[in-house]
């Protein structure tokens, strides 16, 4: 796999790191306060899933939590304001709309879209709450809701968690791709993950290491890496 990575940290080092106050999440990134809202946090929803949230397309809340695999997706995307600026571009798997949000205020015009309707929900609240604009949808991988070739850049955080995943965001890759497209991808290390980028690269796909940094929220801290993917 191509190593270019970039050393320079991309989130500055504080000694309190951010963490939800309540109901409200204050983030600093390139330059620009965000301001996230959310009704629940993810162990109260947790606690009120049903049986039908653990079959075969197991809906659990993760997207009622920011991780650190989306601050430094944002904090990335905050620094390559001018590969984005003015572009179609896409966001997999939203959650509440961080990473989102950041590629809209460096003038790129975001689709964003997650399973969830609730992610959905608050995606777009926090949208006005930041004085923002996305374009949000609930979708399924394995159903796109766009014409091909639709994005010239796309990005997700952590959302290779599952190696069921696999199968499913490859040809998804494949179809939103405009020519020269690229798709930036932030994951925590996770024995599960390791084997996808040489699966990537196999299925021919280029597949670049950008960056890698150690990313703390609240009380987790993570390794997490920037992974560039093209055709």
């Amino acid at each position: 796999m191509p190593n270019r990575c970039v050393e320079k940290p991309l989130l500055a080092a504080t000694s309190t790191p951010p963490a939800w106050q309540r109901d409200t999440l204050r983030l600093t990134l390139a330059g620009r306060e965000f301001v996230l809202r959310r009704d629940q946090d993810m162990e109260a929803l947790w606690e009120s899933l049903g049986r039908e949230g653990f079959g075969e397309d197991e809906r659990m809340p993760y997207w009622a939590e920011v991780w650190p695999a989306s601050l430094l997706l944002a904090a990335w995307l905050g620094a390559r304001r001018a590969e984005i600026a003015g572009r179609r571009c896409l966001d997999i798997g939203c959650g509440m709309g961080l990473s989102a949000l950041a590629g809209a205020a460096c003038g790129a015009r975001v689709a964003a879209v997650d399973h969830e309707e609730a992610a959905i929900v608050h995606a777009a609240r926090n949208a006005a709450e930041n004085g923002l604009r996305l374009d949000l949808a609930v979708m399924d991988w394995r159903r796109p809701a766009f014409a091909p070739a639709s994005f010239e850049v796309a990005w997700g955080s952590d959302i290779l968690y599952e190696t069921r995943f696999y199968d499913a965001l490859v040809p998804f890759f494949r179809q939103l791709l405009a020519p020269g497209g690229r798709i930036w991808l932030s994951q925590p290390w996770r024995q599960v993950s390791e084997p996808v980028w040489g699966a990537l690269a196999a299925d021919g796909f280029r597949v670049d290491k950008l960056h890698e940094e150690s990313v703390a929220f609240a009380s987790t801290r993570s390794t997490v890496t920037l992974y560039e993917i093209g055709l």
